[in-house]
């Protein structure tokens, strides 16, 4: 569950250069530059913590010099009050650097719960949840780790790693036999294929064009059972649209291999989680 340290590093001076601008004028006018902080990390509710390496990471690039004590690792379950870290270092680089902190660590960590508690529901039932590409811009790597944090998988990263064909690019293409046979004969043959249907014929157009994944697009449970039994383990078989938790166990014993869920990342409750400082010198 590595994070790509350079495109770490592009974010968040990206993120710090939008959050400070020209300086951090509150904390420069209150706080003299050689004043020392200690504060702690915690959180105030129940939930699965992720980022915390990337908090370390904002504080580090406003002063290296700052000390970031993991309490837990990412993963772990909490509950209210739990201390999550402790910073200890130059008092302005621990001021600065709070909002950002604790930005990417409440959304992460709100992925992280909600992919949890949906994993946990269809944990006995041999199917995936993947999320998608419904991710916030320019954090996209950060809330899919966090998903993976949360016991999920993740889908294709971007445009570039997989083939998905869609209902308008079947439309462009002019059917889905089409579009299988264009996305063949121009990309390698380590690029998997996957074709979105919506109904039985999409289904067998798709497998008879030898796709390797068919995504079922917004059918009912039941429909995606009968599409299951007509695939038959010919290709790998994903459900998606608008499934919830209310609805996840239903898909689940479809039978599909996996279940992609744009909510994982587009509609989340970030966790409640503060930095308070303790001492000062």
């Amino acid at each position: 569950m590595d994070l790509n340290p350079l495109i770490l590093d592009d974010i968040i001076n990206s993120c710090l250069n939008e959050d400070i601008g020209t300086g951090d004028i509150t904390t420069n006018s209150l706080v003299p530059p050689d004043s020392v902080s200690k504060a702690f990390i915690h959180c105030k509710c129940n939930g699965v913590i992720a980022g915390l390496q990337v908090a370390e990471k904002v504080f580090a690039k406003l002063d290296p010099a700052v000390k970031f004590e993991y309490k837990i690792e990412d993963g772990q379950e909490v509950e209210p009050r739990t201390v999550l870290a402790e910073v200890e270092g130059s008092a302005r680089a621990v001021l600065t650097g709070e909002r950002l902190a604790l930005n990417f660590l409440q959304r992460m960590s709100g992925i992280a719960t909600k992919t949890k508690e949906i994993t946990e529901l269809i944990s006995m039932y041999p199917v995936k949840i993947t999320d998608t590409r419904k991710t916030t811009p320019g954090i996209r790597m950060l809330e899919k780790y966090a998903v993976r944090v949360g016991g999920g998988y993740n889908h294709r990263f971007g445009l570039y790693d997989a083939i998905l064909i869609k209902d308008n690019h079947i439309k462009m293409a002019g059917s889905i036999t089409q579009a299988v046979n264009l996305a063949r004969r121009t990309n390698p043959h380590t690029v998997k294929i996957e074709v979105e249907v919506q109904d039985l014929d999409g289904v067998q157009e798709a497998l008879a064009a030898n796709a390797d994944i068919i995504m079922l697009d917004n059918m009912e449970p039941s429909l995606m059972r009968e599409a299951v039994d007509v695939i038959q383990g010919k290709a790998l078989v994903e459900a998606s649209g608008g499934i919830s938790q209310d609805s996840v166990v239903a898909v689940a014993k479809s039978g599909v291999d996996l279940i992609s869920i744009g909510s994982l990342t587009h509609s989340i409750n970030a966790l409640d989680i503060s930095l308070d400082v303790n001492e000062l010198k």
